[in-house]
């Protein structure tokens, strides 16, 4: 059963109120700033300090800022709202810290106080209601509006909209945004919904669930088709489970703590009897891995949240710690890898996807500079801050080298934007993921033609 919208707006958050001028449930946890001595390690680290120069936009500032209202020096006001949400919630920062602050959580949870204090009003209000609410925590709503989409893409109406400039209408980003958008599949929630289990190939090994996602599975079918054939070819019997939900990620970085609580405990009762929950979504994977986090004042939730958490892995690391089949067909291509920030700062993930990739006879891993810099996705971050994300991905295509033919990663949003900058900055790669790679070269060693 898929989550309803009157159970997300009941539902209090949690008990524990107050903490300086955080006067509304689920406060920021002063832990967290405790160890940060503004020594300025965080701000090379920082995108949107490298764009502004602005001591409000670097790491430390906003700890600072945080701070401050919990010490009751500042009030939440609008003035607070520009530097906690121009943050990509990239991690790089704690990553650069000699103490690990923690300040992509504090961010987070500083969001939630600052939406409790001034809630949406208008246009944004209800385009995050419509989207946020009132469809990817629900399956059968998000499955209708990738069907429309399909129609889009395959009736003619993309192309007379394209021939007719009816885009010019949209805002720029949106344009770029449209023209970017992968081919829309069958989503495999659907594909395999009366199937309770997809069989390995040969021996079982393991039995794992797979995390579907939300946007994943409408736009990037394709990775979730791949991601199966990759595990049960390598002995693995996987399951679906149908009542999954959103994980969360874009509600719990927008502020709405209360949503992502009920989304987590949905995944987390969908998820209950898997032994392992494997995802191939960077963002969707670090919040997994920190429900324990929407639930420190809840004991119960918070010792489920705990179990939950530690079943999860992600794809590329599993498949490297279990010991996956070497491919022996060779695909001969130049390839360069970026890494998500979810992945590498938020997950510590970095040596196992290119350890994969160099794996496949024939591929030539070309090492990308700055790889772990973010590329300006951040979610949806390059739809709510346009311009900023765009400077962003322009320093992140400096990087990318141009004697490529693929850039692979392990995040829906970071391929989305990746695949803008090579459109816009006139470049020819291809944005694959790195489990598709993986599939393609088991493929072709059993004589299906590949197209790459």
């Amino acid at each position: 059963m898929s989550l309803r919208e009157s159970e997300i707006k009941s539902e209090p958050a949690c008990t524990t109120i107050s903490l300086g001028n955080y006067r509304f449930s689920d406060p920021p946890d002063p832990s967290k700033w405790a160890d940060c001595v503004h020594c300025g390690m965080c701000l090379e680290s920082c995108p949107t300090y490298e764009q502004t120069g602005q001591e409000q936009h670097s790491p430390r500032g906003r700890v600072h800022l945080m701070k401050s209202v919990g010490e009751g020096k500042l009030e939440i006001t609008e003035d607070l709202i520009d530097p906690i949400f121009m943050c990509l919630d990239c991690r790089a920062c704690t990553t650069a810290c000699p103490a690990d602050v923690d300040v992509g959580g504090l961010i987070e949870e500083v969001r939630g106080q600052i939406r409790q204090a001034i809630p949406l009003t208008g246009w944004k209000a209800f385009v995050n209601d419509f989207f946020l609410k009132g469809v990817f925590p629900h399956p059968s709503r998000l499955h209708l509006l990738g069907s429309l989409l399909k129609l889009y893409q395959k009736s003619g109406l993309k192309t007379i909209a394209r021939k007719t400039k009816l885009l010019r209408i949209m805002p720029e980003h949106l344009v770029e945004m449209e023209a970017i958008l992968p081919e829309v599949g069958m989503p495999v929630r659907k594909k395999y919904k009366h199937m309770n289990v997809i069989k390995a190939k040969g021996e079982t090994k393991h039995t794992v669930a797979l995390l579907t996602g939300c946007v994943m599975d409408v736009m990037f079918s394709d990775i979730n088709e791949a991601t199966i054939r990759v595990l049960t070819r390598n002995g693995n019997d996987v399951i679906i489970p149908q009542n999954q939900t959103c994980c969360g990620a874009l509600h719990v970085h927008a502020g709405d703590r209360e949503t992502g609580r009920k989304l987590a405990k949905q995944n987390i009762e969908a998820f209950q009897h898997a032994d392992r929950v494997i995802v191939n979504a960077a963002g969707c994977g670090c919040m997994l891995k920190e429900y324990p986090e929407l639930f420190r004042d809840d004991p119960e939730w918070r010792e489920k949240a705990e179990q939950f958490s530690q079943k999860v892995e992600d794809i590329s690391k599993y498949l490297h710690d279990t010991g996956y089949e070497k491919p022996k067909a060779e695909l001969n291509m130049r390839i360069t890898y970026h890494d998500a920030c979810h992945l590498a700062h938020g997950q510590g993930i970095r040596q196992e996807p290119r350890a994969i990739l160099s794996s496949i006879p024939g591929v030539e891993m070309v090492p990308m500079p700055n790889a772990d810099r973010c590329c300006g996705s951040a979610g949806i971050y390059n739809l709510t801050h346009p311009e900023m994300a765009n400077d962003i991905l322009e320093s992140k295509m400096q990087n990318v080298p141009e004697d490529v033919e693929l850039i692979s990663m392990g995040n829906p949003g970071c391929m989305l934007q990746m695949a803008m900058g090579v459109l816009k900055y006139g470049r020819n790669q291809k944005v694959v993921h790195t489990v598709q790679l993986l599939d393609w070269a088991y493929q072709k060693e059993d004589g299906k033609e590949v197209r790459v």
